[in-house]
């Protein structure tokens, strides 16, 4: 790690720790604040990726799971309404969906780097976004999955429901998933101007490797 690395990093940490105090805020019936501002963390990786190379965004990737870790070893001290903020499931949901998503995210982009300037931020983020999801998700809420955590109730996040109040019956969490999903693909689309307006300006010579 060098300097030049360092805003990466802090930049990484600030969207995990603003993440995890807007996850408490609801946005409507199936968001969160947290679900507007976690994705930007893609965003962070990709550029590091393009001006610095694969090894310093896992560095920073590495980084963003330290902070996010510490946060969740914070919010299980911190009781809500219905018990602490942050339960086992979710802590162990939050933590490998990231580690799992950004490393995937790094590696995709680093395999299409060479082709069209957009191609690369956009492939590995879309596919990283949606592993992600599926990992977190299923994870914290799953009722396949209670044996992780078998005292924490989950039922609520079990529910039937029409997905986004329209669909076909599921479990409320794949309503919250899908709702969540959409973001980060919208996301993911709009993120492709300030990647590009970045990179152009941070270029090295990493960018010819």
């Amino acid at each position: 790690m060098t300097r030049a690395h360092l805003p990466g990093i802090i930049a990484m940490a600030a969207i995990v720790v603003a993440s995890n105090i807007l996850v408490q805020y609801l946005f409507g019936n199936w968001l969160t604040w947290g679900a507007f501002t976690y994705p930007l963390a893609f965003l962070v990786t990709d550029i590091m990726n393009r001006v610095y190379g694969a090894g310093p965004a896992r560095t920073v990737v590495f980084a963003g799971f330290v902070v996010g870790v510490i946060c969740s070893l914070i919010g299980t001290q911190i009781m809500g309404e219905f018990g602490p903020l942050v339960t086992l499931r979710i802590a162990i949901g939050s933590g490998l969906a990231f580690l799992t998503a950004q490393l995937l995210d790094v590696g995709i982009f680093a395999a299409l780097r060479k082709g069209v300037w957009w191609k690369a931020p956009l492939v590995s983020t879309l596919i990283g976004s949606t592993v992600d999801t599926a990992l977190f998700f299923t994870i914290a809420f799953s009722a396949s999955l209670t044996f992780i955590e078998p005292a924490n109730d989950v039922a609520w996040a079990g529910e039937i429901l029409p997905i986004l109040g329209v669909g076909p019956l599921a479990p409320l969490w794949v309503s919250l998933a899908i709702a969540d999903w959409a973001v980060k693909l919208t996301l993911a689309l709009i993120a492709l101007a300030p990647f590009r307006a970045i990179t152009a300006r941070m270029a090295t010579p990493a960018e010819i490797r």
